[in-house]
């Protein structure tokens, strides 16, 4: 994340408003991908993150999906994007931001889920009606946005 640090570097510790992707991923059996976080506190979540300079959407969802999953996406297709008040976040070290969030689909990928950074705890799928309690809250938002366009005709 050189881009927020040196971002950071220039204007402290004031809230500040990010760009980010979050990849909502489905497998054949109508299960969601969610990762537990090491931070904030064990809460589960989409995997995701927020954009280096100049870097485009698409690409950011899949590198932040390879980072923490291992997965490679094949295709993205856009749910939406999100943002307000309820995507206040806080870094381990204090800092607060609003994440802009440009959220996606993927039901097409290769490689096997695996913890593949220092971010997570662990990976689990589930059903969309028995998620767990501790999922982020902005995250919410994003689940509703997409059984939204999953359900609406085409």
């Amino acid at each position: 994340m050189a881009y927020v640090e040196e971002l950071r570097a220039l204007i402290g510790h004031r809230r500040i408003n990010l760009c980010g992707c979050t990849v909502v991923v489905e497998n054949e059996r109508g299960e969601l991908l969610l990762q537990q976080r090491v931070f904030p506190e064990g809460r589960w979540c989409f995997p995701g993150g927020l954009m280096e300079l100049g870097e485009a959407a698409e690409d950011t969802a899949k590198r932040e999906l390879e980072e923490e999953t291992s997965l490679r996406a094949q295709e993205l297709s856009l749910i939406g994007v999100l943002s307000g008040p309820e995507h206040l976040c806080r870094a381990a070290n204090g800092d607060e931001y609003y994440v802009v969030d440009i959220a996606f689909a993927c039901r097409a990928w290769t490689g096997e889920p695996r913890v593949n950074d220092g971010e997570s705890v662990r990976l689990a799928w589930f059903r969309p009606d028995a998620l767990p309690e501790r999922l982020v809250t902005s995250h919410r938002k994003i689940l509703r946005e997409y059984l939204k366009k999953k359900d609406a005709p085409v």
